[in-house]
């Protein structure tokens, strides 16, 4: 299983509209695979989308891709007069890391970033698998896994919370217990994070 991450940055202003004309395109490409999430950003880089696209492999992507967008009336959405950027990674899922589903998790979810040293990632894999366990038990992690293509060394982990006051308390209270983080600060160059909120047709809400 991999997934793409599709972020676009939008004109400001623009966002009801884009997310208007990506739900009407949305009813035709779902028929060639569903999406496992679409959000926009609340805090952080402001005017995203983002929009999380699951595919067995490589291969079942480049096929499905030129089946939704042989007719291009229908698909891609007719959204580029508000694009300014687009970005796409390929992120390959921990073996430990939950996979997305449909559902409600959210409506509270923050994207974290972190770009490793090279070569650093099969420890960081390993540190998590040991500390997860106990995390997830005061809440879930929506996915977790690394940068396959797209920017390198980097990896991405995604969390739903009911609320930002949910959010704050659970962070607070995994620190005070020393069940989280990991140990890898050593091992990280950057870090970033976005609050991001799903639209009204995410699969994952």
């Amino acid at each position: 299983m991999i997934y793409e991450i599709r972020t676009y940055s939008l004109v400001p202003g623009s966002l009801a509209e884009v997310e208007k004309r990506f739900g009407e395109a949305y009813e035709y490409r779902k028929k060639y695979s569903e999406m496992a999430a679409f959000w926009h950003t609340d805090v952080g880089p402001l005017n995203e989308i983002i929009h999380v696209w699951p595919y067995q492999d490589l291969a079942e992507r480049t096929r499905i891709r030129a089946q939704a967008t042989a007719n291009e009336t229908n698909w891609p959405p007719k959204i580029g007069e508000f694009i300014r950027t687009q970005q796409s990674e390929i992120l390959i899922p921990f073996p430990f890391s939950p996979l997305l589903r449909p559902g409600k998790l959210g409506p509270i979810y923050e994207m974290r970033i972190y770009t490793i040293k090279p070569g650093t990632l099969p420890e960081i894999r390993k540190a998590w698998e040991a500390k997860l366990p106990e995390r997830i038990k005061l809440s879930p992690l929506a996915v977790a896994g690394s940068v396959e293509l797209g920017e390198v060394n980097r990896f991405i982990h995604i969390w739903p919370y009911t609320s930002f006051e949910q959010r704050a308390a659970i962070r607070a209270q995994a620190v005070q217990l020393g069940i989280w983080p990991p140990r890898t600060s050593e091992l990280l160059l950057t870090q970033a994070n976005k609050i991001m909120v799903p639209a009204a047709f995410s699969p994952l809400q």
